[in-house]
């Protein structure tokens, strides 16, 4: 189950909370707090969490996103995923 959907559905118990019997509201509880207890992010080194904010800011992207971008990069250069097609012929003014 996706963080997406897992809010979706922490949202639509709320909007129907009377009709939730005890044991379902506990269910989804539990879940809730299993997602927020493995939530923690990776430690990075202070000069490294540096050099990723100053990365970040300069992008204009969020640190999430620039992390994503050098992951999922790092995973193609070393063939962990499949590289993505470019299409010599289109334009794209610099965005991807």
């Amino acid at each position: 189950m996706t963080r997406i959907s897992f809010a979706e559905e922490l949202e639509s118990a709320a909007d129907r909370i009377a009709d939730m019997s005890r044991a379902d509201l506990q269910i989804i509880l539990r879940r809730a707090a299993l997602m927020l207890r493995n939530v923690a992010g990776v430690s990075l080194e202070p000069a490294t969490e540096d050099a990723l904010n100053a990365i970040a800011t300069e992008m204009r992207v969020s640190r999430s996103d620039l992390i994503q971008i050098v992951l999922r990069e790092w995973l193609e250069t070393n063939a962990y995923l499949p590289v993505r097609a470019i299409d010599e012929e289109s334009e794209t003014d610099g965005i991807a």
